[in-house]
């Protein structure tokens, strides 16, 4: 959870950088390697925009849905009927951390937070993957499909939606 969260603030943050975005929409795979090589997948759209606003609608194997709003976290998992509560916070530097990521290739760049080294993938000029060693050693790659930039996100969208009768934890 922790490293969703970073990478929740760094695609934030590159909605942000130089790379033109104000937002960005598509759908994901995510999957994650351990040391024995045992796969994870998850699947599910995101939102983001700019504004420090993101949703991740986990859809496979499991419904789960995250919300980021600035240092704000808000996780519903309808299936358990609970929601998650959590506001982080973070000496996160967006515009320092963009503007020293590094180029290593024609589409390819790297960038570091919390000493986690972030490689993106471009592909026709949007993010097509991102790539992360987590906490834990597991190798994270999230692989992005009909990504469409720049596009208008109404910010209803950001809003968490559940029902009243969920469990509510505040962390």
């Amino acid at each position: 959870m922790k490293y969703l969260l970073l990478f929740l603030l760094l695609l934030s943050q590159l909605l942000a950088s130089s790379i033109d975005l104000s937002t960005f929409k598509a759908d994901f795979t995510q999957s994650i390697t351990d040391d024995k090589n045992k796969v994870l997948t998850y699947k599910g759209d995101i939102l983001a925009t700019n504004s420090q606003k993101a949703l991740w609608r986990y859809s496979f194997p499991i419904k789960k849905l995250v919300y980021l709003d600035k240092n704000k976290v808000t996780v519903v998992e309808p299936e358990i009927e609970q929601v998650i509560i959590r506001y982080i916070n973070s000496n996160f530097d967006f515009f320092n951390m963009i503007k020293n990521a590094k180029k290593i290739s024609k589409n390819r760049y790297l960038t570091i937070f919390n000493n986690v080294k972030f490689t993106i993938n471009l592909k026709d000029d949007k993010i097509n993957s991102i790539t992360y060693l987590d906490e834990f050693e597991n190798k994270v790659n999230i692989d992005f499909k009909n990504q469409k930039q720049n596009i208008h996100i109404d910010n209803n969208e950001f809003v968490p939606k559940y029902d009243l009768d969920f469990d509510i934890i505040r962390d």
